[in-house]
């Protein structure tokens, strides 16, 4: 190979590293936000849980224009 065409694929590889750190910080990110969103609807499931009364209330109550 041509000293041309070694330079061309270690640009292509620093390119592709580049790329996949990128990709891997975007994952990091989002796998953080479902956690997070995970534990919200979890204290959200208990409370629900705790209170169960309240969702059945809720559904039988008349509208107000009644």
């Amino acid at each position: 190979m041509d000293e041309k065409r070694i330079a061309e694929l270690e640009i292509r590889y620093m390119q592709q590293q580049e790329l996949l750190q990128e990709l891997s910080d975007v994952l990091y990110q989002q796998q953080r936000l479902i956690d997070a969103l995970r534990a919200e609807l979890e204290l959200l499931k208990k409370k629900v849980d705790v209170e169960p009364g309240l969702v059945d209330a809720r559904q039988h109550e008349r509208p107000p224009h009644y």
